[in-house]
């Protein structure tokens, strides 16, 4: 059957992808690892997303108008992998609210508006919804009825369906991602190995006497000292302190088990310590590996889990 010319009646061939990210973490999970929950396991998020994006462009007419990614954090306060996802070209996160026992709150309503204001105002012609609930129904007919076509995604399960009934009747073209599709994306979450502590300059040097060696520079040139390894130090464990208050643990949780940190939260920190010291760091390579070690140091006693090291 051809595909209808929607450009005749002024609407644009584009179409959105909007991923309802509790439905396909969850049933991914479940198929793949066996996991209730979504602390048990690992997402590359920024790959998946392009395979979904990969998928959708293989599959759907027009262009690309953006990528939809519905999740949501205690007090909508973004983890860290949601704020390396909204850092994503195409891709809107939106934040729905996640309760005490680990619902979300609110997640569902903001996939129906979107769903019908893109097809209110004409903005695609086919919108790709993954999705299992059945509450998605009524903005399903809506969206259909200003003349959109909804193709619907789901994941393969184990066993049965993860997708209502009423909501598979009601899309314009119903697919499942395989198990092959996804395994690349999900990884079991490691355990993390308690850091054995390492012993401080203090520790190593107990007891011996050491002349400090003053700073060696050209003839007629003052030496370019950078700050104090302590003063550094000291000022990644306040940055990681006021994290976890602001954050929350399970966010700083999402980290370990370190000691790498994901580029966007890396220059964060570093922005953070530069605005306590009052001057920059980036000309001082051997300050920002002290800071990640004083933010470490923090998050490993939190977590009862000694003391480490960054990784230079």
């Amino acid at each position: 059957m051809a595909i209808p010319d929607f450009s005749a009646h002024g609407i644009a061939a584009k179409y959105a992808v909007l991923v309802d990210v509790g439905y396909l973490y969850a049933a991914a999970g479940e198929v793949l690892l066996g996991a209730k929950e979504r602390k048990e396991y690992r997402v590359s998020a920024d790959e998946l997303i392009q395979a979904l994006q990969k998928h959708a462009l293989e599959r759907i007419p027009g262009e690309l108008l953006r990528v939809y990614w519905y999740d949501a954090a205690r007090d909508r306060v973004p983890t860290v992998d949601q704020r390396v996802i909204a850092q994503l070209p195409w891709v809107k996160v939106r934040l729905g609210n996640l309760n005490a026992r680990g619902q979300q709150k609110g997640v569902d309503a903001q996939i129906r508006s979107d769903l019908e204001a893109l097809a209110r105002h004409h903005a695609v012609s086919d919108t790709v919804l993954i999705a299992g609930d059945e509450d998605m129904v009524p903005a399903v007919e809506a969206a259909q009825a200003y003349g959109v076509r909804i193709h619907l995604w789901g994941v393969e399960p184990p066993f049965g369906t993860n997708q209502a009934e009423r909501l598979v009747w009601e899309s314009d073209t119903v697919e499942i991602l395989s198990a092959d599709f996804l395994r690349p994306f999900f990884t079991r979450a490691p355990v993390p190995v308690p850091v054995v502590p390492t012993p401080s300059p203090a520790q190593v040097f107990a007891g011996r006497t050491v002349k400090p060696m003053p700073p060696k520079s050209p003839v007629g040139q003052v030496a370019k000292l950078g700050p104090g390894r302590p003063r550094v130090e000291e000022v990644g464990e306040h940055v990681a302190q006021k994290w976890i208050l602001t954050r929350g643990r399970d966010n700083i949780r999402d980290l370990l088990p370190g000691p790498l940190l994901p580029t966007v939260i890396d220059t964060e920190l570093l922005i953070e310590a530069e605005k306590e010291l009052g001057h920059s760091l980036r000309p001082y390579p051997e300050a920002r590996v002290w800071l990640r070690d004083g933010f470490w140091a923090r998050v490993y006693r939190e977590f009862d889990l000694g003391v480490g090291i960054s990784s230079k």
